[in-house]
């Protein structure tokens, strides 16, 4: 009877297995899969990684989670930029003007496709600015950006 068990366990442990193997360009050093938010498209996944892009002023690793024709407000409906095309210019000029440009996220809500983010901004001056940020994400893109004052 042991024996069997043993047969019937390593079956299912092998069948399991199979469907959990990684390719050998997802395995590295060092590497968390599960931390890996470039493998998943989620909002709050599309907003982290423009942050982490931010804070790098890597305006390619940026500008990446937003639609082509993303909107840019300040609260509640004021248009202040429409496309990729002009962030690129403001933020190519703001990364280039700030070396030391960062944002800290101090709080997150996470409802659906909208994530509200709390954000101290600092590198700008001798000053922290305090915003709120409001990202619509559609179609797998941040496609719209609302600047609280």
């Amino acid at each position: 009877m042991k024996n069997i068990l043993v047969v019937i366990l390593f079956s299912i442990l092998t069948n399991r297995a199979s469907y959990c193997q990684t390719s050998r360009n997802d395995i590295s050093v060092g590497k968390n899969l599960l931390s890996d938010t470039s493998k998943i498209v989620t909002p709050l996944a599309l907003v982290q990684k423009q942050v982490i892009g931010y804070n790098a002023r890597n305006l390619n690793a940026f500008l990446e989670p937003y639609s082509e024709d993303v909107e840019i407000y300040l609260f509640p409906d004021k248009l202040i930029s429409k496309g990729k095309e002009n962030m690129q210019k403001t933020y190519r000029e703001m990364f280039l003007s700030f070396p030391e440009l960062h944002c800290d996220i101090k709080e997150r809500l996470i409802q659906g496709n909208i994530i509200i983010d709390k954000e101290i901004i600092s590198g700008m001056g001798n000053t922290k600015i305090e915003s709120t940020t409001i990202f619509q994400i559609q179609n797998n893109k941040i496609a719209k950006v609302y600047f609280i004052e």
